[in-house]
């Protein structure tokens, strides 16, 4: 008589199925799908409802998610496509975006290269895992118009999107009138302004409205001086050490930078360079990260409420998902200037 092991039915090799789970808890498959898949409301009993979640406990049940999208067609997974994920203003518009989202959804990240857009390729890789939705952080339109139609998509920080994608984007033309209003009251005539050289629409928007803002109070902004830059801390400060020379001979008094991340380089080089700021020059920037405010001189910013912007996005995508009718396609969220030390003296 052998003497071998017999093998045991919690073998960690089985594949626990919904049916088994069923079984045990003496209800039906639809019931212990309901179960796992969160709609039990108005559908399961209370007392079912934790036979279920008790035999799940017991045989130790994993719900097969390929499985479930292969069923549905797609999955369970929205994508996230922003650039530069160190970036804090990313991970505050990705905070907003998982209060209304984690609870039903898996958020997978794409990240471009900092500074850069989306790439259509890149992405379209991931179309693979059957995504419920997107959400895109600045696309063109000719990304816009690869992305399958039947993927629900919802556009963040894109104002040449079509009216026919849903969007929510920040108001960067008001920060920008009120970033050159500041100025103009600070007694500041004469400008340079640093701009990212993304090539977006968004940071495109905020250099028009303030060069039109600035011109129209009168102001003289300085053209290609700095050099625009990627945003980056070093290529910032290097740009401005190279335009300094001519700024100052210009007699610039204020540099407006496109980026917060940006504006901390021309800090770093004006203070290397002996000046004082902003009795010397002032120095201004766009995104209101955390970090800004804590600086010294603190920078006088755009705060842009990216983690309320990435709620709103989430809201529209969720309604989009349930087939709930979205009143207003293209909301636009509000600037607010922040002004701190490095363009006012206290």
């Amino acid at each position: 008589m052998s003497n071998a092991p017999h093998p045991r039915s919690d073998s960690p090799t089985r594949r626990v199925t919904a049916a088994m789970v069923a079984a045990e808890a003496g209800v039906s498959t639809a019931t212990v799908s309901l179960v796992v898949n969160g709609k039990t409301a108005g559908r399961v009993s209370a007392a079912n409802e934790q036979r279920v979640r008790e035999a799940i406990d017991r045989l130790g049940y994993v719900l097969d998610s390929v499985g479930s999208s292969l069923a549905r067609g797609v999955s369970s997974t929205i994508i996230l496509v922003a650039p530069d994920i160190s970036n804090p203003f990313f991970a505050q518009l990705i905070s907003g975006v998982r209060q209304v989202l984690a609870t039903d959804y898996h958020l997978l990240l794409s990240v471009s290269d900092p500074g850069q857009r989306p790439s259509l390729t890149e992405v379209s890789r991931l179309f693979g895992q059957r995504p419920a939705g997107l959400i895109l952080h600045a696309p063109d339109p000719e990304f816009l118009a690869g992305v399958p139609a039947h993927v629900p998509v919802v556009a963040v920080d894109a104002p040449d999107a079509p009216e026919t994608v849903p969007a929510v984007n920040f108001d960067v033309s008001q920060g920008a009138r009120l970033i050159a209003e500041h100025l103009h009251s600070r007694g500041h005539r004469t400008i340079a302004y640093l701009d990212a050289a993304t090539g977006t629409a968004t940071l495109r928007v905020r250099r028009e409205a303030f060069m039109a803002a600035a011109t129209s109070l009168g102001m003289t902004v300085l053209q290609h001086l700095p050099v625009a830059t990627t945003i980056d801390i070093a290529a910032a400060g290097a740009s401005f050490t190279a335009a300094w020379p001519q700024m100052h001979a210009a007699q610039a008094s204020a540099v407006v930078c496109a980026t917060d991340t940006q504006a901390y380089g021309v800090l770093q080089e004006a203070r290397a360079a002996g000046l004082e700021v902003p009795r010397d020059l002032a120095v201004t920037g766009f995104d209101d990260l955390p970090f800004s405010a804590s600086m010294n001189p603190g920078l006088t910013s755009i705060n842009l409420a990216a983690d309320a912007v990435g709620v709103q996005a989430a809201t529209m995508l969720r309604n989009l998902l349930s087939d709930t009718n979205i009143e207003q396609r293209q909301l636009i969220w509000p600037s607010r200037l922040v002004v701190r030390g490095s363009s006012a003296v206290d």
